[in-house]
């Protein structure tokens, strides 16, 4: 069944958010008045040369940077006013982030580890233990559940990390070159988990990539250039 897109629900709104960096020159700006918004169950590629910002964007709108002007919004809440306390406990509970790099804790195993965002926000230990493994399920890692990261290939890393960032159930998945370190033929088992996550699921997916077949297959395509989006 075909899933309809939730177009009056916006997950993440950006409103002219810039982003300048001090260099030895002067002020650099990377980013020059980005908007967009992202709705329930979409799925949108951000994608742009390398060195453009891509990174950047991403973490302002996942509230790990703060933009040098103009604000983000995440389920109708303003990232700009909070405390970075807060901001740390909003970010945990509200968007889940997948990067090149998998960032595993070494010395947990891998339902420890996709445990972990849960124990942090205060959830039961029967409970978070459950939802691990029906996480690890879906990524197709459940037989792998008491491997360390050493333990696992570079593609079952990956899933970790996104069953990990799918446990808090959070309203927006951020995933910043999630198979940049990934040969082709795991890169595109990587893509397929994250396009059928959207489908079956409805998680709403905002992917920095590369990949042209995995940007052609979102819902959306966004380029940056010049620091600026291009639709």
């Amino acid at each position: 069944m075909e899933y309809i897109l939730n177009d009056n629900l916006e997950i993440l709104t950006a409103v002219n958010i810039t982003r300048d960096f001090s260099t030895p020159e002067g002020k650099l700006s990377v980013l020059r008045g980005i908007n967009l918004t992202v709705n329930e169950g979409e799925m949108i590629a951000i994608t742009g040369e390398s060195g453009v910002g891509k990174s950047t964007l991403m973490h302002l709108l996942g509230g790990l940077d703060t933009p040098t002007s103009g604000e983000v919004i995440v389920r109708g809440e303003h990232l700009k006013n909070k405390s970075q306390e807060a901001l740390a406990a909003f970010r945990n509970k509200n968007v889940g982030f997948v990067f090149q790099t998998h960032y595993l804790l070494d010395d947990f195993n891998a339902l420890e580890n996709v445990m972990l965002p849960m124990l942090i926000a205060g959830k039961g230990n029967a409970l978070i233990r459950e939802k691990g493994e029906q996480l690890l399920e879906q990524v197709g890692l459940i037989d792998r559940r008491s491997h360390l990261p050493k333990q696992l290939s570079g593609g079952e890393q990956q899933r970790v990390a996104v069953a990990r960032a799918l446990a808090n159930e959070p309203g927006i998945v951020i995933a910043d070159e999630p198979s940049g370190n990934l040969d082709i033929n795991t890169g595109n088992k990587l893509h397929e988990l994250l396009l059928n996550l959207n489908k079956e699921q409805k998680t709403t997916f905002l992917i920095a990539t590369h990949n042209r077949e995995l940007a052609a297959d979102c819902n959306r395509e966004l380029k940056l250039v010049d620091g600026t989006i291009n639709r």
